[in-house]
């Protein structure tokens, strides 16, 4: 696959853009190439390398008052994509929005060398080797992924903008199988620049498997739970972006619709957008609309939900820039960075204030979620027994459930610390003061 180049790329977007207004009101076409070499390690040995790469268009068109898309693969081919988007607007659904205007943004390219594959290789080995020699049967499994991903968004109203992004992600893990105990344990970061760090991702490894060396027992019944950092991203941040989106909004699926200027929550929880900042930073959605950073809950009180065109053109508003696409298809309201603010107390005086309580930290996917309700229920995959401010022992069998807004009536408090999550969520460690909590003791 030939990648093209910044010069080439602006002439294919505006040539697929010209030929367009021939014969549509408007048009906006979409450019993405990314290539993403995963190394995988499973059962303690490599077990897949290679290079995957995708490039291709997609169009959106408005004729006679209704939306066309089509996307294509092959930038050789324009007359039959711009043909094909046509064709869709007759039975499109009507144009209630316009796509971006005036917005032209060209970046310095990041020309910096990424990991090798042969380095990356050494590496897994390396983990895979400290590892066990923490314990020689955990069955250890290295992911790692070195992604480069450049869009481009041009439209007849006179934007032409680019972006790229690098990352290169590591994921450790493993698993351990005692019986009919089976106990699986990871962590992983994502860089933009450099590589993660290596050691903390075995030390964190290593004390999830310390910590679950014992097995504790937990009686049903709400008791205090702490959500580390990941599983805040999982549960809360999850839920949270959800019931956020104007998309979930319009459709009145969320708890939160007609609730601005309202008090819902602890005046401890404040969530927002900075698209400023880390390895998501983006200077523009994939609609061409300039990104702002943005306050959806302040001190508990609900100011405002994120939107794309489409979405935000049904309720009389207009876009925060929060368009963004799966691949080359059509966009739809999404975040680049949620974050939670942190609170006062330090993750370490969270667990030692915790008389009788536990640990979420890894769960079952993401989860069960009412969301009219504000409710979530969730499997854990991964979690502890804290007694007198100690942890004691995993916790197996065991599910936490309740509704946000009963959740931060009983906030104990916020983590001072807060920690990147997949390189798109800022997230604190959360305890709650009660919380229900079901547990089926073998």
């Amino acid at each position: 696959m030939t990648v093209a180049t910044p010069k080439t790329l602006e002439t294919i977007l505006e040539k697929l853009i010209a030929e367009a207004k021939t014969s549509t009101t408007a048009a906006e076409a979409y450019y993405l190439s990314s290539e993403d070499t995963p190394i995988e390690f499973e059962n303690n040995r490599l077990k897949t390398l290679q290079t995957k790469a995708q490039q291709g268009v997609a169009l959106r068109v408005i004729v006679n008052g209704k939306i066309g898309f089509a996307s294509s693969t092959d930038l050789n081919r324009l007359d039959e994509l711009v043909a094909a988007a046509v064709q869709t607007a007759e039975i499109g659904e009507a144009a209630d929005f316009e796509f971006a205007s005036d917005f032209q943004y060209q970046p310095e390219l990041d020309s910096t060398s990424q990991p090798s594959t042969d380095h990356l290789v050494q590496v897994g080995d390396r983990l895979i080797s400290q590892v066990r020699a923490y314990n020689p049967d955990i069955l250890v499994g290295v992911d790692f992924h070195v992604r480069s991903i450049r869009t481009a968004i041009a439209t007849s109203h006179g934007v032409l903008a680019q972006n790229q992004r690098r990352t290169t992600s590591a994921t450790l893990g493993g698993n351990l199988v005692k019986g009919e105990d089976f106990l699986q344990a990871y962590s992983y970061q994502v860089v933009g620049t450099g590589e993660p760090d290596y050691d903390l991702l075995v030390q964190q490894v290593i004390q999830k498997y310390q910590w679950a060396e014992r097995s504790a027992s937990i009686d049903s019944g709400t008791l205090p739970v702490l959500f580390t950092p990941r599983a805040v991203a999982s549960v809360i941040g999850g839920l949270f972006d959800s019931i956020l989106s104007g998309q979930v909004v319009t459709q009145k699926a969320s708890p939160l619709a007609d609730k601005v200027g309202q008090k819902l929550f602890s005046d401890r929880l404040s969530i927002y957008e900075d698209p400023t900042i880390g390895i998501s930073a983006v200077k523009f959605d994939d609609e061409g609309t300039p990104t702002t950073a943005k306050t959806f809950i302040d001190q508990g009180v609900v100011k405002g939900f994120y939107w794309d065109r489409k979405w935000a053109a049904r309720v009389g508003l207009t876009s925060t820039g929060n368009g963004f696409r799966g691949g080359l298809s059509r966009p739809s309201p999404d975040t680049s960075n949620l974050c939670i603010a942190g609170g006062q107390t330090s993750y370490a005086d969270l667990i030692a204030g915790i008389k009788e309580g536990i640990i979420v930290d890894q769960v079952l996917g993401a989860g069960q979620s009412n969301q009219l309700a504000g409710e979530f229920s969730v499997n854990l995959d991964l979690g502890y027994k804290v007694v007198n401010g100690e942890i004691v022992g995993r916790v197996k069998n065991t599910m936490v459930a309740g509704s946000i807004f009963e959740a931060f009536e009983n906030l104990v408090d916020l983590s001072s610390e807060t920690e990147w999550i997949g390189g798109g969520a800022l997230m604190p460690a959360i305890l709650f003061g009660q919380l229900g909590v079901a547990s089926r003791n073998a």
